[in-house]
């Protein structure tokens, strides 16, 4: 008697899927055929197309006859039609998870590698013609998904890269602007946000070739890279312009603080007008630095004119009982006009003139007031003495003619601006208005003697 075939020792199940299919599985399940409990009738009906012959088991397979494994045991068929039904479910897997869009093209390539070396060399029993025209069908199917996922990839690989070359190209723009047109806070922060956009991309969107990821890259860190270049450059110069400015004014500071000192007024009220000029020139620092320092320099500027003002005011104020001396002799003044004797008159005036000059001095607010009142009168005096001279000058009388003219004309504007002062009630501008009226009508007087 023949000694029974070692039983074959276990392994893979045939029909099985590779271990990179299974593992897809693993990470994103789905509902699939599952190999339901194999009856007995399924069994035989797959034992029909089957047949030990010797030592080997024959299955027919279409015209022909297959030899799809070795007879060993009591009942050698069994397990192989249970194993023709195991790939057949295999073959049912694949075709469920086409339609789940799981798959990439590499899980497509290992699941028909995987399936159809077993349908080309059988170790199964059953209808093996029928379910390698299954397998052809799912075949047909897997090829277009194939095809479809590599298309959709494509594109998505193209919008992918399309997205990370408008990163770098807005990176580039940035970069490339001119100094003028920078805005270095809100510039920066744009670059800063196109790196978080440009990670996000290499997270979530399809990837790119890689050479031409390292090439966009390479442009977006140059881009980034000379722009924080011109960034340090722009605050270190910042810096130093500042610092010079800075410079600049303390020193005019300084100057300030020791001028708020003097007593010169007139001399150093001119030093700091010079002063505030070149603070102008000097241009826009650091704004705190700027601030600390003006506000040094306007201290000084303000001590100085505030003790000025207090020494005017004080002299002012020791000076005002002049003024009463001094309005008297312009008032005697005035009352030689108009003029009737003009050496009388002339003779008046000058003892009227010294009693002016003996009053001393008097408040600045009063100083032209008075000297021009005086000066009028003068004037009349010289205008007098002219005509009288001139008075037999055809040419002097006439050029006398077009001045009467002249001041009658500025008299009538004069009178305007009185009624106009009393309507406004303003004391100040009336009285003005008829000291200036008072010295045209006297001139007037005396010229209008010459022309008579």
């Amino acid at each position: 008697m023949t000694a029974p075939k070692p039983t074959p020792k276990p392994g893979p199940r045939p029909g099985a899927p590779s271990p990179a299919v299974l593992a897809k599985q693993a990470t994103h399940p789905v509902k699939v055929p599952v190999v339901a409990e194999i009856t007995d009738e399924q069994i035989e009906a797959a034992k029909k197309f089957a047949e030990v012959e010797g030592e080997s088991v024959v299955v027919t397979v279409g015209d022909e006859k297959v030899t799809v494994g070795e007879a060993a045991g009591d009942d050698p068929l069994t397990p192989l039609a249970k194993a023709y039904y195991e790939l057949s479910a295999s073959v049912e897997r694949f075709h469920a998870r086409l339609s789940s869009a799981e798959l990439s093209p590499k899980d497509i390539d290992d699941s028909l590698g995987s399936i159809a070396p077993q349908l080309e060399t059988p170790a199964v029993v059953g209808d093996i013609a029928a379910l390698r025209e299954r397998f052809e069908a799912v075949k047909k199917e897997a090829l277009e998904a194939r095809e479809k996922i590599q298309a959709e990839r494509e594109a998505a690989r193209a919008e992918a890269l399309a997205a990370r070359e408008q990163i770098v190209a807005a990176a580039e723009a940035i970069a490339a602007k001119p100094e003028s047109q920078v805005h270095w806070k809100n510039d920066t922060a744009e670059l800063r946000s196109l790196l978080d956009t440009w990670k996000e991309a290499q997270r979530s969107n399809a990837r790119i070739p890689k050479d031409a990821e390292r090439e966009l890259w390479k442009r977006f860190t140059t881009a980034r890279s000379g722009f924080e270049k011109a960034r340090k450059h722009h605050f270190a110069q910042l810096d130093k312009d500042n610092a010079d400015v800075a410079g600049r004014k303390e020193d005019l500071v300084a100057q300030a603080e020791r001028l708020a000192q003097s007593t010169d007024w007139d001399r150093t009220a001119r030093a700091f007008k010079d002063l505030m000029g070149e603070w102008k020139r000097a241009g826009r620092g650091r704004r705190s630095v700027d601030d600390a320092l003006w506000k040094r320099f306007q201290t000084a500027q303000d001590s100085f004119f505030d003790a000025r003002r207090a020494e005017s005011e004080a002299e002012d104020e020791a000076l005002a009982g002049n003024v009463e001396g001094k309005e008297a002799a312009v008032v005697e003044a005035e009352a030689l006009l108009p003029i009737k004797d003009l050496e009388n008159t002339k003779r008046q005036l000058r003892a009227i003139q010294d009693r002016f000059e003996d009053a001393g001095r008097v408040p600045r607010a009063d100083v032209a007031r008075l000297n021009k009142r005086m000066g009028a009168v003068e004037k009349a005096v010289r205008d007098a003495e002219d005509a009288q001279w001139n008075s037999r000058n055809p040419e002097i009388e006439r050029r006398a003619t077009g001045a009467a003219a002249q001041l009658e004309a500025a008299i009538a504007d004069l009178e305007k601006d009185l009624e106009a002062a009393k309507a406004s009630g303003d004391k100040r501008k009336i009285k003005e208005a008829e000291e200036a009226l008072a010295a045209r009508r006297a001139w007037l007087e005396q010229i209008q003697g010459v022309v008579s």
